[in-house]
């Protein structure tokens, strides 16, 4: 694969999410100067972390379409291997688990080959057929609803959910725009900088809990701070998507409270679990679902929102 050159919009919004990593950083450094006995320890393993992501997701995004879908299908596995290593399941099962990991090959080749009818009902129809025949055929029943329903709810997030990135990034640029490198940018972006926005937000101004058996540390001043900054963010990016006026601000909006349920539906799987974390894969940041929760649901909308609008 050859690093082909990415359009200036893409590598203008880069550079300033490098820019702001670097501030970070300094700010870090400065921090650790002013309080040599404070605990920074966590603080420093995110930014490190988000270093290591942003770095991956720079190269996925300058190689080949195919490389970024290879990526994804990766994450896709991870996030679902992380998911069935939490969740209770019956020893019969196991031989129904193949076939949920064999799902992330098959709907990411439909990505790959453009196949829209089919990567948009494989999961939810095929897949949904499928799962529950295996598990009949394997002859255990006690449970049985429990564990198709989990299974089911699991592939649709991490495979079907996760893979709308990957197809934002096979659509073709209609106009001058950048394309599906930079729709793929623009939702990542506004997704992971919401995220942080609703967190200072929060901070600042948080006092009254918006779902306290939750997420009690989630605030309605940094959810409604968080979606307003997203909105603002989606407005000024607007150039790397065919997005214009209305439209990038409600793609804004959509992004903002689509992060946020992800967020909280995943803290809402920890609680019944009674983890804090899904995993310890980023240092500082959790698990692979700790990190990807949010574009479960951002990714579904987005896509389905940029295509009734322009394609």
């Amino acid at each position: 694969m050859i690093p082909g050159v990415l359009p200036a919009g893409v590598l203008w919004t880069l550079g300033g999410l490098y820019g702001l990593l670097a501030v970070a950083t300094g700010a870090l450094a400065w921090l650790r100067r002013l309080k040599p006995q404070g605990d920074f320890k966590e603080l420093s393993l995110r930014v490190r972390s988000w270093w290591i992501m942003i770095l991956v997701f720079t190269v996925a995004l300058l190689f080949s379409r195919t490389v970024f879908i290879i990526l994804f299908a990766f994450l896709s596995f991870l996030a679902l291997k992380e998911y069935l290593s939490l969740i209770p399941t019956r020893r019969a099962d196991r031989r129904v688990l193949f076939w949920a990991y064999l799902a992330i090959p098959v709907q990411y080749y439909w990505v790959a080959t453009d196949w829209y009818g089919m990567f948009i009902i494989f999961v939810p129809v095929y897949l949904f057929l499928f799962l529950p025949l295996r598990m009949v055929s394997v002859g255990e029943t006690r449970d049985f609803l429990r564990a198709v329903g989990t299974l089911h709810w699991g592939v649709m997030m991490l495979v079907f959910s996760l893979s709308h990135v990957a197809f934002l990034r096979v659509l073709p640029p209609p106009g001058s725009v950048p394309g599906g490198v930079g729709l793929v940018l623009y939702l990542v972006a506004l997704t992971q900088l919401n995220d942080i926005a609703q967190y200072l937000w929060g901070k600042l101004w948080g006092r009254q809990p918006i779902v306290p058996t939750v997420s009690p540390n989630k605030t309605w001043a940094g959810f409604l701070g968080g979606v307003a900054t997203t909105t603002a963010l989606a407005w000024v990016a607007a150039p790397l998507t065919p997005l214009q006026g209305w439209a990038a601000v409600a793609s804004g909006l959509l992004i903002g409270v689509g992060r946020f349920v992800g967020d909280v539906t995943i803290s809402a799987l920890k609680r019944d679990l009674g983890v804090k974390d899904t995993g310890s894969l980023l240092p500082g940041h959790g698990g692979i679902l700790d990190r990807l929760d949010s574009l479960t649901f951002t990714a579904p909308l987005f896509l389905h929102f940029i295509r009734y609008i322009h394609y």
